[in-house]
């Protein structure tokens, strides 16, 4: 009898979890000059803290009303009705939009289509990428600060508490049993519930030397990792291979919008570019990937005009 309740409540829970699965749709949005901005969906806000490269998972639509909001409030939103989801047979895809100052007015925003793949059931974002998951509840976050004392030097860390609150669903079933009625309670912990999760991360570190603190420097990107030197020299190569240097410039964004390099990497592909134009366009866009920001200062030596370096520089400091 306890064999038959549990196959029961199984294929009820089952039942319950497949009808939730439809077939859905991805869309990626990414800044190709790094501004960063909120997404907002069918009058929905998707993304609290403005990002420049945010994927949107579980779209359930095939149209969406989208608007773009900038971060940088001199830039003029961008509106697109019936953003489409699916292909011309009506399947679900992973599509993705790139987002464009304009050529003649710097304040002015472009969104365009950019590309569309199958979707794929194991596709993994890239690190830099802010992924969200559509229809889940956003997080309430708690910040308290903690400063932690030290005789030589000073650690101040940040204990972040994440709430997440949706209600499980919650299923009564009734089962005869050889004339005995049982009642059975299952609580359908798949669709979500309280969950509380605690963090501390170090904000910032102090080392003191003389009577001076000295702070360690955030890392950019992030805080992730650069490319592997495997990886990097496959970007590279495949860089090197376009025949026109403007492709190989839309090539380099490509890759760096989806990963994170360090100075000497960023380099090496501005490098690679024979008109500085296209080498300072590339310096410009691939600061917000870098994850050593501090030490861009190096890419200055690519540069045989120093007004180029002038305008390198005032563009980092505006960055900053």
């Amino acid at each position: 009898m306890t064999r038959k309740i549990t196959l029961l409540a199984l294929l009820l829970v089952s039942s319950l979890s497949f009808a939730q699965i439809g077939p859905v749709g991805h869309l990626t949005i990414f800044s190709e000059d790094g501004d960063k901005f909120t997404l907002i969906l069918n009058g929905e806000v998707i993304n609290d803290t403005p990002q420049t490269n945010l994927r949107v998972e579980d779209l359930n639509q095939p149209y969406y009303n989208a608007k773009i909001k900038f971060e940088d409030q001199t830039l003029t939103e961008v509106s697109k009705n019936n953003l489409m989801l699916t292909d011309v047979d009506g399947n679900f895809s992973d599509v993705t939009y790139k987002i464009k100052r304009d050529k003649n007015n710097k304040t002015k925003m472009k969104m365009n289509f950019f590309s569309a793949i199958p979707v794929q059931p194991n596709f993994v974002p890239a690190s830099n990428v802010h992924v969200v998951h559509y229809g889940q509840p956003r997080q309430v976050v708690v910040t308290q600060p903690v400063v932690v004392a030290q005789p030589v030097g000073g650690v101040t860390q940040t204990t972040t508490t994440t709430t997440t609150q949706t209600g499980g669903a919650n299923v009564g079933v009734g089962v005869n049993v050889g004339g005995i009625n049982m009642g059975i309670s299952i609580n359908d912990n798949m669709s979500g519930g309280a969950v509380t999760q605690t963090t501390t991360t170090t904000t910032h570190t102090g080392v003191q030397t003389g009577g001076a603190v000295y702070v360690e420097p955030v890392r950019g990107c992030g805080g992730n990792s650069c490319m592997s030197p495997r990886d990097f020299n496959a970007a590279l190569s495949t860089i090197k291979a376009q025949s026109f240097e403007d492709t190989q410039l839309k090539t380099a964004k490509q890759v760096i919008s989806a990963n994170c390099l360090n100075v000497d990497q960023i380099i090496q592909i501005a490098n690679t570019f024979s008109f500085e134009d296209n080498k300072l366009e590339f310096a410009k866009y691939a600061y917000d990937y870098c994850i050593e920001p501090r030490n861009y200062f190096k890419l200055n030596g690519i540069f045989s005009f120093s007004s180029n370096v002038d305008e390198l520089s005032d563009y980092v400091q505006s960055r900053q």
